[in-house]
């Protein structure tokens, strides 16, 4: 089984960057799709972004509203995954969550593991 921790949320200006970690531990990443959703207050969890597993052709696909600002990546040889994301906004400010699942998807029921999230403000 494997679990996932966030990390590298904080505090930063719009139209800054941030790179979001989510480490894993227990079991390999390398076999799980990787996504990362988002969760402001008053509103449901929200689809950021996916990539597949390791070994596969596939580009990472991303929601409408990150407009080629987010990128997602992994390493492997580190188990973990990442978002870097740039021109950060206010409407960016949400906690953050990565999720691994068998299947790519922007459903969250899709997911089986879960990090503990980590929080994004971005003031103006």
């Amino acid at each position: 089984q494997v679990q996932l921790v966030e990390s590298g949320g904080g505090l930063v200006q719009a139209g800054g960057s941030l790179r979001l970690s989510c480490a894993a531990s227990g079991r390999s990443l390398s076999n799980y799709y990787v996504a990362w959703f988002r969760q402001a207050p008053g509103r449901d969890r929200e689809f950021v972004g996916v990539i597949g597993w390791s070994g596969m052709i596939r580009n990472p696909e991303y929601a409408d509203f990150v407009k080629g600002r987010f990128t997602i990546s992994r390493d492997d040889a580190k188990n973990t995954a990442y978002l870097q994301m740039t021109s950060l906004k206010p409407e960016d400010t949400a906690l953050y969550y990565c999720a691994a699942g068998g299947v790519g998807s922007d459903a969250p029921v899709q997911y089986a593991h879960w990090g503990q999230g980590t929080q994004v403000t971005v003031s103006s």
